[in-house]
Formats: structure tokens, C-alpha cells, sequence
């Protein structure tokens, strides 16, 4: 399996003990990060090859990602 890029760890090295806390402790950080999971996720899959999609729809996808990782970062700035 290859190496998936923009992981929220690899986003925030310096954060990964706020991650983990939050994830375990806020229902609502947990589902932001769950989803910024998916979402990255299926990204990756797609510049992979493994999944065709459109342009607009990879693009949606980006700005998705983009909104989901400007949150998470704002919840870690206030933790």
C-alpha cells in the first residue's frame, strides 16, 4: 500500500497529542477528523488512478479537504 499524503498527523507533527485527545474527547472533532479522513482518502485514490471522477468533482473534493483541515486547525488552535 502506498503512502497516503496530507494525513492530519503529517499536517500537524506537532499536534499529534491535541489530535489524539480531541479525537477521544470531542464527539464533533472526532467526525470532522473521521471525515477529513474519508475525504482525503478518496483523493488519494483518485490521483492514484484507482478512481476515475471529473475535474469539478476532484476540485469539490480539494476545497472539501481545504474547509475540513481550516476547522480542525482552528479546534487545535483553541484545545
Amino acid at each position: 500500500m502506498s503512502h497516503v499524503p496530507h494525513e492530519l498527523a503529517e499536517e500537524f507533527p506537532d499536534q499529534t497529542d491535541k489530535l489524539h485527545d480531541l479525537k477521544v474527547n470531542n464527539a464533533h472533532f472526532a467526525k470532522l477528523a473521521d471525515e477529513y479522513h474519508h475525504v482525503n482518502r478518496e483523493i488519494h485514490r483518485i490521483e492514484s488512478g484507482i478512481e476515475a471522477t471529473s475535474d469539478t468533482y476532484m476540485t469539490d473534493l480539494r476545497k472539501k479537504r481545504m474547509v475540513l483541515k481550516d476547522e480542525i486547525s482552528t479546534m487545535l488552535s483553541g484545545a
